[in-house]
């Protein structure tokens, strides 16, 4: 039995090294190299070629190396009833919940909005504001959201969170479905968006959302790029209902270079880099769950389904 790895950056030898390092005896291939297909029982993906899984006729199980499995789904010709998991570790979440609170508070004491200023060799003070002047809404409170809220919540922020199921986390407000998603969003004077992407939630940040926010409310998206209706985030910037936006994914990636974001002054961009999986911390459980599945054992961080997540 033998862990094929599939992704489309350079990082192929990184994870081969470190799953070796920690199980000499494994045996684990690259997909770009010539290797035994009916031996493979695991794959090891990262947004993956589509049909790249489609050749290991004795496949049983479709790791992602990320928190994020949308891309799989995405996949038609990809083996189907087969387990997919995902990976839920304390140092992506705390990863990206320092991401987002750089941001945050870039956005409060006006560092965005100075740095333009500064290429056009501007000089203007601007009001800044404290911690204690803004309600920060998480749409999405899994592992990486309520790692985010419990840091916010410790900052002094006033921290509130939107989920499909009711929340408990300490100090921070819980907005359930549908019927709260409003009431949620008409206090939210800065909304993060950490939702997995799902048929449901594929372009909920779109106008008629950011008009249910606050005038002047900022809009920070590090989930997926599908999640945002790019045409309707430009209109509420420029008609002023949005005072800006910090944007670290994208329906494309790289983003093509004749893209609106690139020159937008209320946008922030960075490239998909707020949390990345760390091999070190990661491969544990991934060899967990290989080895789990190798004595019929109930697997870590399954994706259920039918949520897709």
């Amino acid at each position: 039995m033998a862990i094929v790895i599939i992704r489309q950056d350079d990082k192929i030898e990184l994870w081969k090294k470190a799953l070796l390092a920690q199980q000499p005896d494994l045996e684990v291939y690259s997909y770009l190299e010539k290797h035994p297909k009916e031996k493979i029982d695991m794959a090891l993906v990262w947004k993956h070629p589509n049909g790249a899984l489609a050749p290991y006729p004795n496949l049983k199980l479709i790791a992602s190396s990320g928190a994020g499995v949308d891309f799989i789904f995405e996949d038609d010709t990809a083996p189907k009833n087969l387990p997919i998991t995902r990976v839920v570790d304390d140092m992506l979440a705390k990863d990206m919940s320092e991401h987002v609170l750089a941001v945050i508070l870039s956005h409060l004491k006006n560092l965005d909005r100075y740095r333009v200023n500064q290429l056009k060799g501007i000089w203007q003070p601007m009001q800044y504001h404290r911690i204690s002047d803004f309600t920060i809404g998480i749409l999405g409170l899994g592992a990486l959201g309520k790692e985010l809220a419990g840091d916010l919540v410790k900052y002094g922020f006033k921290v509130q969170g939107w989920s499909n199921s009711q929340k408990n986390i300490q100090g921070v407000t819980s907005f359930v479905g549908e019927p709260g998603l409003g009431e949620f969003l008409k206090t939210t004077q800065i909304l993060v968006c950490l939702l997995p992407l799902t048929e449901a939630t594929t372009g909920i940040l779109n106008k008629e959302l950011f008009k249910q926010l606050p005038k002047g409310a900022f809009v920070i998206n590090v989930a997926r790029g599908g999640h945002l209706v790019d045409e309707d985030l430009l209109e509420m910037l420029n008609n002023g209902h949005l005072s800006g936006a910090g944007l670290d994914v994208y329906h494309q990636e790289p983003l093509p270079k004749e893209h609106a974001f690139w020159n937008h002054e209320k946008i922030q961009m960075t490239p998909h880099y707020a949390s990345v999986s760390d091999t070190d911390s990661v491969v544990p459980q991934i060899l967990e769950n290989h080895n789990r599945l190798l004595n019929n054992k109930p697997l870590l961080n399954e994706v259920v389904m039918d949520k897709g997540y």
